[in-house]
């Protein structure tokens, strides 16, 4: 959706510098809404690796919050890893946990970052992973563990996504004959699971993002 809207943008007339100052405004009206959100102490998980999520966690670190990142592997192609890379070079403690265990790194959480590929009407799409951490957030020993998305908000769309089924070398090369590999690299998080949608717009609930996008 983000290169949909970008295009379609384009194609009404506004110009690649207009398209490039709206993300680095947006990145920093971000940067400053995760700020207020993050307390001293807080450990926050995040999935895979998001722009907006990483950019915003070394801005709160720069500003003097001190947090850690646990993060994880993001099987098959670890993308995990460049989170881990990124945040741990600009000083924050981060523990990467191999995406079996994400259970045990969410249950010593107390907020959840993710980003998102598309904002839809009931939901957002974003990494293979994303429902299975939802599930476990929202009934964790009786606490309900906060997901914040965080996202430019130009990744909205009211048209339908598909979801992308991605090739499955990338599970397991050269694999036996005749055994069947499920590669889907997206999956869809209900609205009602989300505590906020943090963009350039604000942290807003899910009905006030929907109506200020309008």
């Amino acid at each position: 959706p983000m290169l949909e809207n970008i295009l379609d943008m384009a194609e009404k007339g506004k110009s690649i510098k207009e398209i490039n100052y709206h993300f680095d405004s947006s990145q920093e009206k971000i940067n400053k809404n995760v700020f207020k959100i993050i307390k001293n102490k807080d450990i926050i998980f995040t999935h895979c690796h998001s722009t907006n999520v990483v950019n915003a966690l070394i801005y709160s670190k720069k500003k003097g919050k001190k947090f850690q990142v646990y993060n994880t592997e993001t099987r098959p192609l670890f993308q995990g890893r460049k989170t881990a890379s990124e945040l741990k070079k600009a000083g924050i403690k981060v523990t990467m946990f191999i995406d079996s265990a994400m259970k045990q790194a969410i249950d010593n959480s107390n907020l959840i970052f993710l980003g998102a590929d598309a904002i839809l009407q009931k939901g957002v799409i974003n990494k293979i992973g994303s429902g299975l951490i939802t599930e476990i957030a929202r009934d964790n020993f009786g606490r309900k563990i906060p997901i914040y998305i965080i996202a430019d908000s130009w990744k909205f769309t009211k048209h339908k996504v598909p979801i992308e089924n991605r090739s499955l070398n990338e599970v397991w090369e050269k694999a036996p004959k005749n055994i069947k590999i499920k590669n889907p690299a997206f999956e869809f998080v209900p609205k009602k699971y989300i505590k906020a949608l943090v963009s350039e717009l604000g942290t807003l609930s899910y009905k006030e993002f929907l109506k200020k996008i309008r």
